[in-house]
């Protein structure tokens, strides 16, 4: 899931098409140019385009049929162009294509983050004091996303003002059934009961929708988060529901993921959950925080429903790698889980 391969015939481009799109719209671009595509990534096809005085980064819709409103490359360019010039670390943007007529589906052009990812929540092979510090960082990066008035950034029109869960939940329940390939009973009434006991929104943010460990790259030599990736789920919304798709790592069989249950955290220098709330509050200027086994439901409902639109796509032979088929097969024990937390919550 790391590095990058040689392109598959089936997501080759039009690499003359491309070099001439870039000649006329990304600054300072000069070729040749080499391309090869990221292993990882479940959603958008992502590429490395190396040139001899600068590497670059492609991300683009797949190629197929897609579902209505997914693989929205446009709402991650924008986002991070109005991130960018406020000093949030994200990749430098270039440029965004529509026109599906240069390689046959929307881009956009962004810079390469020179950093480390990190796959493994543990952490393995670094010293207590330096998991403490990446986790610390982890937290604060998120807080300073949530900081932002996104008036002032330009994407005052990244998302509605209001009603975010109420709004995810029928967005992501719609998906869920269009791409339905068998009834789950967990996640039927993890949307009926998710529907009619939606908590009052007292916070409104940029969101970043996918938050994780892996979904950011770290500084070489120090814990310093250079670039968060990934933001197409991202919208204006609840923050208190962003923070708690990050603590659902707590929750999650490590795996070799980013999850840390039944993990020796203190042995490892990893803050508690307890811990980790805690931080996020002072950092965020959050007295308390509401109770979580509402929103953790509602996260683990909303992977299961992305989920299940990457195992549709495997089964229409569109999904984007090879570790799409195992990940889908997480779509039935995501619901369960997803149901005992309801129950926690009252359910």
């Amino acid at each position: 899931m790391t590095g990058t391969m040689a392109v598959p015939d089936k997501d080759k481009l039009d690499e003359a098409s491309l070099s001439t799109w870039m000649e006329e719209n990304v600054d300072g671009f000069t070729g040749p140019m080499d391309i090869t595509k990221f292993k990882g990534g479940q959603s958008n096809p992502t590429y490395k385009i190396e040139t001899p005085g600068t590497d670059y980064v492609l991300r683009k819709k797949p190629f197929g049929k897609l579902l209505p409103s997914a693989h929205a490359v446009d709402r991650e360019f924008r986002v991070i162009a109005g991130l960018h010039p406020a000093g949030f670390p994200v990749a430098k943007p270039y440029g965004l294509c529509d026109d599906d007529d240069v390689i046959g589906t929307m881009f956009y052009i962004m810079g390469m983050a020179d950093g480390r990812t990190l796959w493994d929540g543990t952490l393995p092979g670094m010293e207590p004091d330096d998991r403490r510090a990446i986790y610390h960082e982890m937290i604060d990066t998120l807080a300073l996303l949530h900081s932002y008035d996104p008036t002032e950034l330009g994407l005052e029109k990244h998302g509605k003002p209001g009603n975010y869960c109420e709004r995810q939940i029928s967005r992501w329940t719609q998906q869920y059934k269009l791409s339905e390939l068998e009834t789950i009973p967990e996640m039927d009434q993890l949307i009926e009961w998710l529907t009619k006991t939606i908590p009052e929104q007292k916070s409104f943010g940029i969101v970043h929708g996918d938050y994780r460990l892996d979904n950011m790259i770290f500084a070489h030599d120090k814990p310093k988060v250079i670039a968060v990736l990934d933001w197409e789920l991202s919208t204006l919304g609840d923050p208190i529901a962003d923070f708690a798709y990050w603590l659902m790592a707590y929750e999650m069989e490590p795996e070799g993921r980013s999850g840390l249950k039944g993990v020796d955290l203190e042995a490892l220098g990893i803050p508690s959950r307890e811990e980790a709330i805690a931080r996020y509050c002072q950092k965020s200027g959050i007295d308390d925080l509401p109770p979580m086994d509402w929103y953790l439901a509602y996260n683990l409902f909303r992977i299961a429903a992305i989920l299940q639109g990457i195992q549709k796509r495997v089964v229409d032979g569109t999904a984007n790698s090879a570790a799409a088929a195992e990940m889908s097969d997480r779509v039935t024990p995501l619901a369960q889980a997803g149901w005992e937390a309801a129950k926690r919550a009252g359910a």
